[in-house]
This record gives structure tokens, sequence and C-alpha cells, in this order.
């Protein structure tokens, strides 16, 4: 009896164990949803509000009329000086856009934009929102919406994108969630929806007319139905259309005519004209214009002007504009924007010599081949050893192995290199080692590296719950394994950029595609051909000793590099979502690690009774605790960390490093990432040593720390900017000299040779 309730027993402490890490690890009010309600940047507050004084109506419908709205609605509180943007941006900048996820019935409806203001920055006016907005959108409950019987409030999930400008723009983007109860009201925030709907424009009465004159060049307005207060004041407006109006034309003079940049208005009686320029740059002909008109004290209201004569034809539609182009590819870093800036263009992909392709060729093999000696891919090559003192005496299985192998990593670097160029062609910047920047790529390798330790240290084999079938096939087929591995070691080497790599695929990201996917052929072939050569030669198979029990400690002994690898994936995790991430997967490797000891349990019953247990219990972790493993820590992605007070290693910016430039100082960058074994170690060798320290101190340079941990636009745009599309890279730069790209395995005597140079 006790027998039998003894791994019960064990089986509920366990869950409760687990339930109780799931809670602890959690911290916000939408935990199942891994998401909140507000999302901070250093330049914006946002917080998705509900407003329901009257409850949410259900069962009635559309045209019923008898249930008060529902409202949701963006709230973004601004730092002084920053701003967002109105439906139409103005001559620059993006209005903020919504993506809902609702439930089936639930619908939401169009911003209920409040009046904007003209926001004036060089030569241009922006339309748009500083200190602090709320976008209203209405929400329509249909009578297809059935809740269950047990279900109290309707899951609301929203991703929002905004452009936040100051002196630079920075896209920015935010998920959102909320429960809008189904019972009672919900009017926590109801002063700022009223004020918000207050701020909205009073449809005007009546038709409405614009006229064409000039031949096309101006519009003359007649807008009747105004107030009596406001006759005789001076009014703003706003055309609902982007690209017809002139936004930044100027008020004329007193007195003078309007010319091709200004505009004029005046009252006559109760009717307010006004002759306005419209925009060489015109894209649009509208039949009506819609029109949005301000007058002082915050009043506004909206027209929809018929406009009378004939449109000429358009301008043909201009490329974005530098700046604006600049801030789309800007990350969320507030610097982002002017670096972008200040990078060149990437040029068209173009052939190179022949010479120097043969070069690139031969550096990839070379780079290719030092990449053995990374400790990311070590961990795969020792597995691979082991399998050679298995067949010692079968050279055709060494064979066989060794171009498997070979083939799995020359097919995955083309792969890799394959999607590289789809992106390039796509516009996205990325670079080398940006596989490693996702989240859930970092988790799904601690698991794959945690379940390889757990096999090697004889925790379960999978020949024990896996069909006989598949078990079989695996061992007549080894060559499916060497496939396999090839593929692993590309996964976890390619972030650790080695000698001659960077500057090979720097090359390749703008060459044309076959001369690039060349070089990733040549880096694979590389990577692969110290093993493919040993698999070969008959005298490495017999210098190795022969099978026997022994081999049992060696391999135990190969699950604690395993396990160090997940440490350092961990590691890299904690980096990008945080501790609550990095504790997350902990977790659920525990709840892994629980799986796999009953599955490898012997006897059915037993194993078929802990299995399922455990199998609930990662069921239950994963949709709790998988959010906060793969979700960025947005403290961490919008904050740029600040230096310590008196740190050498300032954060890299274009704007800082062109500062220190024009200040008459050298700079020296590092560019690095928390995934980079070979950044860590320069990081903490040859960076770190007192002579190269004083040289700096000696030569007035200034030390940047560029972080690439992250995915970030900028930093890419640079690192392409100096011919490589990955990390490590050093750049030391004089004042008014090209910057100096020194070797990604830096010595300290380069480092003191390259100073002493400026």
């Amino acid at each position: 009896m006790l027998s039998r309730f003894l791994p019960r027993a064990f089986c509920a402490l366990s869950l409760s164990l687990f339930s109780l890490a799931a809670s602890a690890i959690g911290t916000g009010s939408s935990l199942s949803l891994g998401l909140s309600s507000v999302v901070t940047t250093p330049q914006v507050r946002a917080e998705l509000l509900a407003h329901a004084p009257q409850g949410v109506p259900l069962g009635q419908s559309p045209e019923a009329g008898a249930a008060q709205p529902v409202w949701l609605g963006l709230q973004l509180q601004h730092q002084p000086h920053w701003h967002t943007y109105w439906k139409n941006p103005g001559d620059s900048g993006l209005p903020t856009e919504f993506e809902w996820t609702l439930p089936p019935g639930v619908m939401a409806g169009d911003v209920a934009w409040p009046l904007p203001q003209k926001i004036p920055l060089a030569h241009l006016v922006n339309y748009g929102y500083e200190n602090t907005v709320l976008l209203p959108v209405p929400l329509t409950i249909t009578p297809e919406f059935k809740p269950g019987p047990l279900a109290d409030a309707i899951d609301i999930r929203l991703k929002a994108t905004w452009l936040v400008c100051h002196q630079e723009c920075i896209p920015q983007e935010g998920e959102f969630a909320l429960k809008l109860p189904l019972r009672g009201s919900t009017a926590l925030h109801g002063a700022a929806f009223e004020q918000a709907l207050a701020r909205q424009p009073a449809p005007l009465p009546g038709a409405q007319t614009a006229t064409l004159q000039e031949n096309g060049q101006r519009l003359a307005l007649r807008i009747s139905g105004l107030p009596e207060a406001v006759r005789g004041q001076p009014l703003e407006v706003f055309a609902e259309t982007p690209g017809v109006l002139l936004t930044a034309a100027a008020p004329a003079a007193p007195g003078a005519a309007a010319s091709a940049d200004t505009w004029r208005q005046h009252w006559e009686g109760e009717v307010w004209t006004a002759s306005l320029p419209i925009t060489p740059e015109r894209s649009e002909s509208p039949a009506t214009l819609p029109l949005v008109i301000t007058a002082p004290g915050g009043q506004g209201w909206r027209a929809e002007a018929t406009v009378q004569g004939a449109w000429p034809a358009p301008a043909p539609l201009p490329g974005i504009s530098p700046a604006l182009e600049a801030a789309l590819q800007a990350s969320s870093d507030p610097a982002a924007a002017a670096a972008a800036a200040a990078s060149p263009a990437a040029p068209a992909p173009t052939a190179v010599p022949l010479r120097l392709f043969a070069l690139a060729l031969l550096g990839a093999l070379v780079g290719g081949m030092v990449l053995n000696l990374m400790p990311c891919v070590f961990p795969v090559l020792a597995i691979k050893v082991l399998g050679f003192t298995r067949h010692a005496d079968d050279r055709r299985a060494h064979r066989l192995g060794g171009l498997a192998y070979t083939a799995g990593v020359v097919l995955s670097f083309l792969a890799l290199g394959a999607l590289m160029l789809a992106l390039r062609a796509a516009g996205a910047q990325l670079g080398w080692g940006f596989q490693l920047q996702s989240p859930l790529v970092v988790a799904l390798l601690a698991a794959l590296f945690t379940v390889i330790g757990l096999n090697l240290a004889g925790l379960f084999e999978f020949g024990q719950f896996l069909p006989a079938r598949v078990a079989s096939l695996q061992a007549r087929h080894p060559v499916a394994d060497s496939f396999l591995s090839g593929m692993l070691a590309v996964a976890v080497a390619s972030p650790c950029t080695a000698p001659f790599m960077g500057a090979s695929l720097g090359l390749a990201v703008g060459l044309p595609a076959l001369q690039a996917l060349a070089v990733f052929a040549a880096l694979g072939l590389g990577m692969a051909l110290p093993y493919l050569a040993a698999s070969w030669a008959p005298a490495v198979a017999r210098a190795l000793p022969r099978p026997g029990p022994w081999m049992d400690v060696p391999r135990k002994f190969m699950a604690f590099p395993m396990f160090a690898t997940t440490v350092w994936l961990l590691w890299v995790l904690g980096q990008q979502s945080g501790i609550d991430g990095a504790a997350a997967l902990l977790a659920l490797l525990v709840a892994l690690a629980l799986l796999l000891w009953a599955l490898g349990l012997p006897g059915r019953r037993a194993r078929a009774g802990f299995a399922l247990l455990a199998a609930a219990a990662l069921l239950a972790l994963l949709p709790a605790l998988g959010p906060h493993v793969v979700r960025l820590n947005e403290a961490q992605a919008a904050t740029t960390p600040a230096a310590p007070a008196g740190s050498r290693w300032q954060p890299w910016s274009a704007a800082a490093v062109q500062s220190a430039l024009a200040e008459g100082h050298p700079v020296f960058v590092d560019f690095t990432a928390a995934w980079c074994v070979t950044c860590q170690y320069n990081k903490k060798t040859t960076l770190a040593q007192a002579d190269v320290l004083a040289a700096f101190d000696r030569a007035g340079v200034r030390t940047f720390r560029a972080d690439w941990t992250r995915r970030d636009a900028a930093i890419s745009a640079e690192l392409q900017a100096l011919g490589r599309s990955g990390v490590p890279v050093y750049m030391l730069r004089a004042p008014g000299k090209a910057p100096v790209v020194l070797n990604e395995i830096l010595r300290t005597q380069e480092v003191l040779d390259a100073v002493a140079a400026l």
C-alpha cells in the first residue's frame, strides 16, 4: 500500500513545487499571457486602458442603441520635448497604429483621434501630440460573442507601434493585455476618457467647399457653421489626408499677398475663408477633403470639403526622406536614428575581382578551420570523437560519417547564407550570429544541451522510450546522426566569429548571391575539414583506443561541458529576458529533466505513471513560464545602460563617437555581445591589460562599447559600414582619419602599435 502511495505523493509534491516556482516568477497581473497593460521606454510610458461605465452589453444587436459604448484606449505619456503623431503626421513621421487580438464577436473600431497640435522642427511642421494623450477606440460587442459559462472577462490583446521623436526619431512598439470584466462597470479611468472624447472635433453641419485656384497650386476654403464665439479669431487647419496641403506653410504677413509657401485667412461675416498652398509633392487628388479646424482654447471641428475644379497631374512620388529612412531603420536606442543617418547606405551587391574573391574563399576556409577551436563547438566535436572510438575498425563507417558530417555543416552554412541573403533582399539589417539574439533560439539550444548532458550522464537512454523501430533505425543509419551533428555544430558555432571569418562574411553580405553562397560554403568546408580528414586517414583511427567499459567514464565526463554550455546559454538569455526569463527557463529545464528521468524508469507501470504526471507538470508550466522566457525584457531593451561614474567604457552611440572626434579625441569602439565567447575572452584579457589602458590614456583615446546582444539596427548598420557582419569587431579612429579595424582575436602588441600610429 505504501509503495503505491509514495510515487503519487512524490509527483503531487513535484507539481506543487513547480506551481510555486511559476507563481514566484510571475510578477504581473497577466501571468498567463506574459504581457501587461503597461510598456515603458525612456521616452514614452504607454498603457492600455478600458472604460465601460455601464458594463459590457451582452446579447444586444448594434442597432438597438440602448447600451452605452465600451471604450479602449492607448494612453501615451511623453517625456518633455518628445512627441508622437496624428493620423496625418505632417512633413515626416508615422501615425500610431493598432493591431488587436479579440474574441470572436468583439470588434474594435477606428481610433477617435483627439485634436492634434502643430510641432515645428527646423523647416518642417509635424502634426502630433506632446505631454499626455489618450487615443480612444470604440469596442463593439456583437450578438455573436458567446462567452463560456465560467468566463468572467474578455481577454484583450494589442500590439501597437509608434514613432517617438525629438531631435531624432525612434520607432517603438509594445504588446499589451488586459481583461475587461463582463459583469459590473469599469470606470477607473473615466476622467481620462472624458477628457480625450472632449478633445474630439465636433462635426460641422452643412456643405463646405474647397476650390482649386492658380492651376491647382492653391486651395480656397469656405467654411460656414462655426460657432459665433470664434468668429474673428485666427484658426488652424489640418488636412486628414496626407500629401495634399503644404504642411510647413506659414501665415502671410498682414496686408501681404500669399506666396507659394504662405497661407492667408480672413472672415467674411459668418464664413471663414482660407487660401492654402498645395504641396509640390502632392500624391493624392481627393474629390472630398476631410479637414480639422481648431481655435485657441482647444476647440475643434471636422468638415468634409467638396473639392471644386480639376486636379493637375500629381508629381512623381518621391523616395523616403533620409531623416525618415534613418528613423525607420533605427532601434529603440535613442541614438540609433542618428547612427543610421550617419551610416552610409548599403551598396548594391557587385562582383569582386577574381583575386580578391579567391582570397575571400581562402579566408573563409581558414576561418572555418579555426572555428573548431572555439568553445561553442567543442561539445559537439567531443561527441563525434566518442563516435570514432565506437567505430575504430570500420573505415567505411568513418568515411561515411565524415562525409555526412561535412554535408550537414556545408548545407547548414548554405541555408544560413541563403536566409541572410533573402533578408538582405527584403531590406533587413542583420549580422552574423543574429540567431542567438532570439530568446526562443537560446532557450531551445539550452534545452537541447540539457537533454544531451542528461543522456551522457546516464540519466536516461534514448532507446528506453523510443519505439523499437525508431531505435533500430537510428542504429542502422549512423550517417543520419553524423549529418544532424554537423547541423548542430553550425547552430552553436556560427555566433563565435573567429579570425578571418568576420572579414569574409562582411564581404559576402555585399556580394552577388552566387559568390556570397560560395563564401558560406567555403566557411562550412573549413569547419568540417579537420573531421573529414580524420575520417579518411586510417592512422587516426588506429591511434584511437579500443572501445570497452572504460568509455563510460569519458562519456559521463562529457556531460559537464554540455551543462557548462547550458549555463552560458542561460546567462545569454538573462541578458535578453532578464532574471525572470532565466529563472523560468531553469524551472522548465528541471521539469524536462523530471520527464526524462521518468521515461527512463524500469517497469512499465512505474514509468507510465511517473511520465504521465511529469508530462502534465511540464505542459502546465509551458503556458505560464514560456512567455517569460521568450519575451524581451522591455526595461533592458529600451534603456541604454548608463556607465558608472568614472567608468572608462561608455555606451556606444554614433552621436557620442562624433562628439568625441569633434573634440579632437581618438576613439576606440568594442563591438561585443554577451553570446560571443571570443568577445568575452578579449574583454577579460587584452582589453583589461594595464599597458593597453595606459596607452589609451596617454593618447587621450575615448573608449566605447557597442552591445549587440540584442538586435540593434544602428549597430548592424555601423558594422556593415566597417565591412563586417558579426562580432567581435574593434575599431580605432583618429579625428580626420579613416577608421582602423583590428583583428577579431586581439593581441596586446597589436593594440599598442595601432595607438602609437595615431
